[in-house]
């Protein structure tokens, strides 16, 4: 087999032959509603980054400001953690339908109140990193520092550890840290199947 770097990129999976996962109950699917809580964590110079934030809004073709604020973003960002999570909190409840949220530590921090409420509604908490920054650009000391912060505030908040972490915007080092941490059982920064898989780079087994 022709080898292209190390570590070799699995392009071939479980070919046409998927295993069963066995689902709960006899289903056919396993459907998983997650919510992204970011509000509060991303790039804003008020903390302490050298830009404004550019992803994930209604703005179309939004930019970066180097050393400004961008005042429509922050408000948009805003808005999710003042209204829209209590939106999604409320109808998730009402229809009795579990979801797992993906919050960064530092957006629970600053609002502790809708952590509090995503516990009580029997909701997964796993956690979404320190920040919602671009770790490709961050050297791996501090990476492993933020990991060590999210899980440590997470704790604080939530009254229990994350178990699954999904950085969002993983580096090159972020599985192996993840892995190192110890006490995480799975990361979600792949795309790259339909079913759970096994790694097993970093000395252990890691989903």
């Amino acid at each position: 087999m022709a080898k292209y770097g190390n570590p070799i990129r699995d392009m071939v999976g479980y070919l046409n032959n998927q295993p069963n996962p066995c689902w709960p109950n006899g289903a056919k699917i396993a459907v998983q509603f997650v919510v992204n809580y970011e509000e509060g964590a991303e790039s804003n110079i008020l903390h302490g980054d050298s830009c404004s934030e550019k992803l994930l809004s209604e703005i179309v073709g939004a930019e970066s400001y180097t050393d400004m604020r961008n005042l429509n973003m922050e408000s948009l960002y805003e808005y999710g953690s003042r209204v829209g999570i209590w939106r999604i909190l409320d109808i998730f409840t009402k229809l009795n339908v579990p979801a797992t949220a993906f919050a960064c530590s530092m957006a629970l921090e600053r609002n502790p109140s809708a952590a509090v409420a995503m516990v009580n509604a029997g909701w997964e908490i796993a956690s979404h990193g320190y920040r919602w920054i671009d770790y490709m650009k961050v050297n791996h000391e501090t990476e492993r520092n933020h990991i060590e912060m999210a899980v440590e505030i997470h704790t604080k908040i939530c009254g229990t550890r994350p178990l699954g972490l999904y950085q969002g915007k993983p580096s090159t080092n972020s599985r192996r840290l993840i892995v190192e941490e110890g006490g995480f059982l799975y990361d979600s920064d792949s795309y790259n199947d339909e079913l759970p898989y096994w790694n097993m780079e970093y000395g252990r087994p890691h989903l």
